[in-house]
């Protein structure tokens, strides 16, 4: 069993507010400073590239986070510990704090990763949760790495008085890392790479965890001190959450809508744990404002006494569910703290009840939860006579969560569909132990011919064999066919995909036959490329061999939205939001002595034209 340590107390943070201040002091996100001076940095962290990197978790600290101004001053707006899974940042982008920065412009950022306490870094081997060794690039143990980001030149962190800007931190995992899972145990060189931008507030999806301070009915709100991640004792600034008729709110294990969920937040005691999900808001004024779609507040997120799982069922066995691949919050009473385990055994009963998150629904048990539904469980849990992890959850809760299903298509009708599964709950097949799943042995769900309820939704135009990403709920236990009922159905090549190329024997000096500001062009003639068994395009838990495309793809930037291009290692890297900015800084790196080690796109790939359209790319170079 492999669990992280208790988060131990970080140091003093000057930009925090704390619990005990009035609204007034909080809602202008610090006490005590003149906010004439002050506006507020919202920093999010999301880890564009991390839907299926090979990794099962990848649980490191993040020791602090520095801004550096122009004036050479340096600020702190993250000095408590924060111990994040980089891989849950693929389902859930993270609203990490709002602290109150000095007015000016700042041109870079640092953050200090550290892997040497509590780490736990797994990769999915043949559908199992496998324990891996990190290591530095030369054998050397991983221990701490400070990245230094400077900003695009044209694009600086500017902090106004009294107003909010959005900073985003994307963790490259991809970039950052080789994994060989040809060793045992499985081995992971790390050379970690992010980047960093001032960034739009856009509709991307974010959880905003927090602490309840009050409830503003007259403005339809409440007010939250943001605490990010599992972090028990921080106050990272001040949160307005904006919430709607449609809001859904889960209330200690109680649902509610709209005015309702707030009216019974009212009651709620201060400082009771809240996670809320939606999109930015409001940036005019120095405390941000946060859109809401949904509201977890009590025993529905933590409890003191009470331990999480977060997970992929894999198997039922009466009343006892196999948890794979799970995420560990332990109670406040078992010193806290978030682990990582493979497999967790949880005991269910007839007063276990089940609710479904987003949803008002009614009718729901234990029956409700199958084999490949993703959940999150709460229980009392201890340790066996194995030394591992149990949970009865007998007097505990279910919440089902949205499941992903990815696979080819076989058939499609109207209403319903037959796919051969690459991926359930982000797991291979091979995970997962279907019996008991229809109504006899024979109707029991099968990987090669999962049956999927698509509703009102139509894919019987859609060519067999097609990549195809399905979002929804898991049939309850005993009742398939169908084994799954999809609230959305996606072609894969209309999601993000990600391109790949790691170049042998260290890394190459001269990687491109093509780069300017039009766009990138891999040489595939080159000696490091042609022993390279890295270079794919990825779509789900699809790859695609870049050596059987007709040629190499053009990797071209994209003309819409936010741009973000990235080239250096982890002594320094530099951002750039647009082409002509990265592509004269590539030009000047390539200089037949710095070698790439990795390159990774993020965007969409057309078979049509042999074209990558990239939204991200990141050029990592081989440390020397």
């Amino acid at each position: 069993m492999t669990l992280l340590p208790g988060r131990r107390m970080g140091r003093f943070l000057w930009t925090s507010c704390a619990l005990g201040l009035g609204v007034t002091a909080l809602l202008a996100s610090c006490s005590g400073y003149d906010n004439i001076t002050y506006g507020t940095a919202v920093v999010t962290m999301s880890a564009s590239d991390a839907a299926f990197s090979g990794f099962s978790s990848y649980v490191v600290d993040i020791d602090e986070i520095t801004l550096t101004r122009n004036d050479g001053l340096v600020v702190e707006p993250l000095s408590e510990l924060e111990t994040v899974d980089l891989v849950k940042l693929r389902d859930r982008n993270e609203l990490v704090e709002a602290p109150a920065v000095p007015i000016g412009t700042y041109t870079s950022l640092s953050i200090v990763l550290d892997y040497t306490e509590g780490a736990v870094i797994t990769v999915d081997v043949n559908g199992v949760a496998t324990t891996a060794a990190i290591e530095a690039v030369g054998g050397a143990t991983m221990t701490t790495t400070t990245l230094v980001v400077t900003f695009d030149p044209n694009n600086p962190l500017v902090i106004n008085a009294q107003q909010s800007v959005r900073l985003n931190i994307d963790m490259n995992l991809a970039a950052s890392n080789t994994i060989d899972t040809s060793t045992s145990p499985p081995t992971v060189t790390a050379q970690p790479v992010l980047t960093a931008t001032v960034a739009p507030e856009d509709q991307t999806v974010y959880r905003a965890r927090g602490v309840f301070v009050v409830t503003q009915p007259a403005t339809n709100d409440f007010i939250v001190n943001m605490r990010p991640f599992v972090d028990y004792v921080s106050a990272l600034g001040a949160l307005t959450v904006n919430v709607s008729d449609t809001t859904y709110f889960n209330i200690n294990g109680v649902i509610y809508t709209g005015a309702a969920g707030l009216a019974a937040m009212s009651s709620l005691e201060v400082s009771t744990p809240i996670a809320s999900y939606g999109t930015l808001g409001d940036f005019s004024t120095i405390t941000p404002a946060f859109n809401a779609t949904a509201v977890y507040a009590g025993t529905a997120l933590e409890s003191p006494l009470a331990g999480y799982l977060t997970g992929t069922i894999s198997e039922v066995n009466g009343d006892t569910l196999s948890l794979h691949g799970v995420t560990y919050v332990a109670s406040v009473s078992n010193g806290g703290g978030e682990g990582y385990l493979a497999t967790v055994p949880v005991t269910i009963g007839s007063a276990t009840t089940v609710t479904e998150d987003g949803v008002v629904a009614s009718g729901l048990s234990t029956k409700s939860v199958s084999v490949g539904q993703v959940i999150n469980i709460s229980g009392q849990t201890s340790i066996d006579s194995n030394n591992d992890l149990v949970m009865d959850a007998t007097a505990g809760a279910i919440r089902l969560q949205p499941t992903p299903v990815w696979g080819t298509l076989n058939s499609a009708a109207a209403g319903s569909m037959s796919l051969d599964v690459l991926s359930l709950g982000a797991f291979e097949p091979a995970a997962f132990d279907f019996a008991g799943t229809g109504t006899s042995a024979a109707n029991d769900a099968l990987a090669g011919s999962y049956e999927v309820n698509t509703g009102a939704l139509n894919e019987s135009t859609i060519t067999a064999g097609t990549l195809l990403q399905a979002t929804g709920l898991v049939a309850p236990f005993g009742s398939a066919p169908p084994d799954f009922t999809a609230s959305s159905v996606s072609l894969g090549s209309a999601t993000p995909q990600t391109l790949v190329v790691e170049w042998a024997n260290g890394g190459a000096a001269k990687p491109f036959s093509g780069a300017d500001s039009i766009g990138l062009v891999v040489d595939f003639a080159n000696a490091n490329f042609v022993t390279s068994s890295i270079h794919y395009i990825g779509t789900g838990p699809a790859r695609t061999d870049l050596k059987s495309l007709p040629a190499s793809p053009t990797i071209v930037f994209a003309t819409s939205g936010l741009l973000t291009l990235a080239v250096g290692n982890d002594a320094a890297i530099s951002v750039f939001n647009s082409a002509a900015g990265f592509a004269a800084a590539l030009a000047t790196t390539l200089n037949g002595t710095n070698l790439v080690y990795r390159l990774v796109c993020v965007g969409q790939y057309s078979d049509a034209t042999n074209t990558f359209t990239a939204t991200g790319v990141v050029v990592n170079l081989q440390t020397t």
